[in-house]
């Protein structure tokens, strides 16, 4: 198995332990260890574990209780509290169609969730009212108040400006252009937040907790409503010289004549977006099934074993790895991952990808790319944000 693949994460038994104590120091502040075990209901070794991780990664503390005498010959009394330096922190996840709001801690443990269904396209200061919502309610689950969260972060839909941090065009969201979402959210949740194109955030995550773990030159790719990528560079993550680079959705594709949002014909969003793959198969599943139309279309990843939707997805996969081939051979990078709604098909869009850049990018090049699905799933994009507030934390620390 590639290094790639390799998996760092904790066992569910071992995160759930972890979640636990975690949600219960945000409740009720500095504990003991044994009363650590009481709230929890978890053994004295699965506590001792769990504290011993916890401090090595620096998101919680050990010091000595700081009322009362020492008594008899033991240890002298201690408790274990949240770091101020690495506590929690809020993530939020500005989809089209929705938002989400996470409290947790940067490596990736969720203690509260909240989540709306919203077309937030047309509707930005609905959006961004709601999405204080939910941080509150994210906040409630969580058992902690605004003053135990130290940072936020949050991606969106939307090409930002990096010297006016204002949503620029081309975008889907029109009536947010010039509009600046990291002051309009830093008012209504009464802290700094650090805002980032969704893209972004999808490779922070990536890069963090999952497929791109350990990776200095990477492409992560949301494919979506529409299609856009996030750039790792040297270890670095590169957003150009205002902040508007990894637009990809826009190259123009030859022989496609679809008008495109941003107002031209042809671009690779108007071929491969979730929406346009969901029509196609639509109708390849309606002609085998006798022209029936389904009412729903089964989740992407359930549709790998039927073979005409296979089709249909590892075409969108050859059509996106066109594309990608020509940043191959700029870049070299050692891995392009896919996320996104459409990175749920899995085999057959990689399978599409990976014949494209064989056969259009240099073998080299192509020989060093190795083409993953996101092992976060749609869920990169939210871990991405705590895992930049987290790290904004630290900065301002």
């Amino acid at each position: 198995m590639s290094d790639l693949h390799e998996s760092a994460a904790l066992s569910a038994r071992r995160l759930r332990t972890r979640t636990a104590l975690l949600a219960v120091l945000a409740e009720y502040g500095a504990l003991s260890r044994s009363d650590l075990g009481r709230l929890t209901g978890l053994s004295r070794s699965a506590v001792s574990s769990a504290v011993a991780d916890l401090r090595a990664e620096g998101a919680v503390t050990e010091q000595p209780a700081p009322t009362g005498p020492v008594t008899g010959r033991g240890r002298p009394a201690a408790v274990v509290a949240l770091s101020r330096d690495n506590g929690l922190v809020l993530g939020l996840d500005l989809g089209h169609a929705h938002i989400t709001a996470a409290v947790g801690t940067g490596e990736g443990t969720v203690l509260g969730e909240a989540t709306a269904l919203l077309d937030i396209d047309d509707h930005p200061q609905r959006a961004l009212d709601t999405a204080a919502d939910l941080a509150v309610e994210a906040m409630r689950q969580a058992g902690c108040g605004p003053e135990a969260v130290g940072a936020a972060a949050a991606g969106a839909p939307a090409a930002m400006d990096l010297r006016t941090r204002a949503v620029r065009a081309p975008t889907i969201l029109a009536k947010w252009i010039g509009l600046d979402p990291a002051a309009e959210l830093a008012r209504r949740l009464r802290m700094p937040v650090a805002v980032a194109n969704d893209a972004e955030m999808g490779a922070r995550g990536e890069r963090a907790l999952g497929a791109g773990r350990g990776l200095n030159d990477l492409i992560y790719v949301k494919a979506s409503h529409g299609v856009g990528s996030g750039l790792v560079l040297g270890g670095q993550f590169y957003r150009g010289a205002t902040g508007l680079a990894g637009e990809i959705g826009h190259i123009q594709l030859p022989g496609a004549t679809s008008w495109c949002r941003c107002g031209n014909r042809g671009c690779l969003e108007t071929v491969v977006s979730v929406a346009e793959v969901r029509r196609r198969l639509t109708h390849v599943l309606a002609s085998a099934d006798r022209g029936n139309v389904p009412e729903e279309i089964p989740p992407l990843d359930e549709l790998g074993g039927r073979p005409a939707a296979a089709r249909v997805i590892t075409d969108a996969g050859r059509t996106l790895g066109r594309v990608l081939a020509d940043l191959v051979n700029c870049l070299n990078p050692a891995a392009i991952i896919i996320g996104g709604e459409l990175g749920q098909a899995g085999t057959p869009l990689v399978t599409g990808v990976r014949e494209s850049i064989d056969r259009y990018a240099q073998p080299a090049v192509a020989d060093a790319v190795e083409i993953t699905a996101g092992t976060l799933g749609v869920r990169a994009e939210l871990h991405g944000a705590l895992v930049t507030a987290a790290e904004s934390r630290r900065t301002v620390a």
